[in-house]
């Protein structure tokens, strides 16, 4: 008979979780001895427990399910906690597996002893200490289950180091989960008429309704009822190219969203949530939906979006409306002055057919939904909870999830220095992935805070800490030195030349792009007195002020 580890590793498997992203300790030796037990289950050791709990992040959102985490202990679970957070914040199914001592251990207080289940209910829909071998696969198929949702969540199973080498374990099936209900027909009948009746509305959509499916369905009410299509600021996984419907991401300035929001009636939320700032600010508001714009909920995150919006095409008549979809466009082949949005148009420049790109490169990216709007078709993966180091990680889950697909990923020096032992298992694992790292020397996105919150007096002192120059970084040394192929470029010639080698060259690969700040000097000064200015403006030229700093 098994014991608890082997039987866990089964149910998982037999679940459908089939990747585990480990950094296991001593406690959890006996789920990684049953590895073994299990082949269908593959095990990516990762570096860091961030790597690890992004790698999973990355991984359900592209594969549609979740992967397993394996980490250890408390300290462990909380050095994975910031990636966990952007799952949360994306409705990312994820089963963590954190070890514990065993039972009779833990009231020794160990040096390793903490509160686990404390940590985890910061990230965690659902947490459970398993409390026997005989009850943990029941507990963990009730994880898997749970982390599935409607919406997907994250899940922590706690495996004292007893339950699992405890003999009798006994795989346990997932529960049913019930599929996710269509909004009422009344309710999205109602919908249909505040559309009907027209105006100036937009949908927004989020979550699940950045698929194809339901991207195609939006854009025919759109094309019936004149509605505009809106976007999260950081959506979890957004569907666009050519051949898709193009939908406008909200700014995450929020004066821009502003803009964007300022003139509507109505604003119908699908899979999404209402708009907020990302921070507080003296004198500006919080919540972004304007006072005259009536907020409309179509789909919540627990109901079946796609349904509710091929409901609401039906109750509009525009089944036989042609969405409108992006035609196909590419910038042209990048030269002169190496800067930041020439990094942005290269990419659109060379961009292969079904890529995915995982989006971290924050002030350095501003140009990027613009330079491959028209690029092939793609995935992109974005910043969902607003916590860097997302990017490596990410983009190791993605490739593991898709091998046949190139991943790109986009990501700020401040950034990548929280998760750069994601490099190491890109390589141990010979992934498919690009990584871009724009080395700009400073978090610039900082810099632009600083003036923002009204702190622009700040010093030397308070300025410094926000520079990245001394000591220089050198990220091409570090990608090196981890098996990865890794290149510094200064150039653009040489920039575009690295990223068509690497597009065509299976294996990872990092390309350190050195480029100056696209928000700095007089830019970065001005910054504040313009967006302070944008409420005053004729809506007009405010607009094109908008499509200007973030196209």
């Amino acid at each position: 008979m098994p014991n608890g580890a082997q039987a866990l590793m089964r149910t998982l498997v037999d679940a459908g979780v089939t990747v585990c992203f480990s950094n296991p300790g001593t406690s959890e030796m006996h789920f990684v001895a049953a590895l073994d037990s299990a082949p269908e289950m593959r095990a990516v050791l990762c570096l860091f427990e961030g790597v690890a709990t992004g790698a999973a992040d990355g991984y359900a959102r592209m594969a549609g399910k979740p992967a397993a985490t394996l980490l250890h202990l408390g300290c462990g679970l909380g050095n994975g906690m910031a990636n966990l957070h952007n799952a949360r914040k994306g409705r990312v199914p994820i089963v963590n597996i954190v070890g514990d001592h065993a039972t009779a251990h833990v009231k020794f207080d160990a040096p390793l002893q903490s509160d686990i289940e404390t940590v985890a209910r910061n990230v965690s829909a659902w947490v459970r200490t398993s409390q026997s071998t005989d009850a943990l696969c029941r507990d963990a198929a009730e994880a898997v289950a749970t982390s599935m949702g409607p919406p997907g969540q994250v899940a922590t199973l706690i495996l004292p180091a007893d339950v699992s080498w405890g003999d009798g374990g006994v795989p346990a099936a997932l529960p049913r989960i019930t599929p996710a209900p269509c909004n009422t027909d009344d309710a999205v009948a109602a919908i249909a008429g505040v559309l009907q009746r027209g105006g100036r509305n937009a949908l927004l959509l989020g979550g699940r309704a950045l698929q194809e499916p339901a991207l195609v369905a939006a854009a025919r009410v759109a094309a019936r009822t004149g509605a505009k299509l809106l976007t999260e600021v950081f959506p979890t996984r957004l569907v666009r190219g050519a051949g898709v419907p193009h939908v406008e991401r909200i700014a995450y300035l929020a004066e821009l969203a502003s803009v964007q929001l300022g003139e509507l009636d109505n604003l119908i939320l699908v899979d999404a949530r209402a708009p907020v700032s990302f921070f507080a600010y003296p004198g500006k508001k919080s919540y972004l939906v304007p006072d005259s714009c009536t907020l409309h909920h179509l789909a919540s995150p627990t109901q079946d979006a796609l349904g509710s919006l091929e409901k609401l095409v039906e109750q509009l008549g525009a089944a036989g409306a042609a969405p409108l979809l992006q035609p196909p466009a590419r910038p042209g082949r990048p030269r002169g002055k190496f800067t930041a949005d020439k990094v942005c148009k290269a990419v659109g420049h060379l961009l292969p057919d079904n890529a995915i790109i995982v989006d971290e490169a924050q002030t350095s990216g501003l140009m990027l939904p613009v330079m491959t709007a028209g690029a092939p078709r793609h995935d992109v993966l974005t910043l969902t909870g607003g916590a860097i180091g997302q990017g490596l990680p990410c983009a190791v889950g993605a490739a593991i999830a898709c091998p046949d697909r190139p991943v790109l990923a986009l990501v700020g020096d401040g950034a990548a220095m929280y998760t750069i032992q994601a490099l190491w298992t890109m390589a141990r694992e010979k992934l498919n992935v690009v990584a871009v790292i724009l080395n700009n020397r400073a978090y610039s996105i900082l810099n632009a805070e600083l003036q923002r919150v009204g702190a622009a007096a700040a010093g030397a002192n308070a300025k410094a800490q926000f520079d990245l120059s001394d000591p220089a970084l050198n990220f091409a040394q570090m990608g090196s030195s981890m098996g990865v192929s890794s290149v510094r470029v200064t150039t653009t010639e040489e920039f575009v030349a690295a990223l068509e080698r690497a597009f065509k060259t299976p294996g990872p690969h990092l390309i350190e792009a050195v480029v100056p700040s696209a928000i700095s000097g007089l830019k970065l000064k001005l910054m504040p007195l313009v967006l302070g200015a944008l409420a005053s403006l004729p809506a007009p030229v405010a607009r094109s002020i908008k499509r200007k700093l973030a196209p």
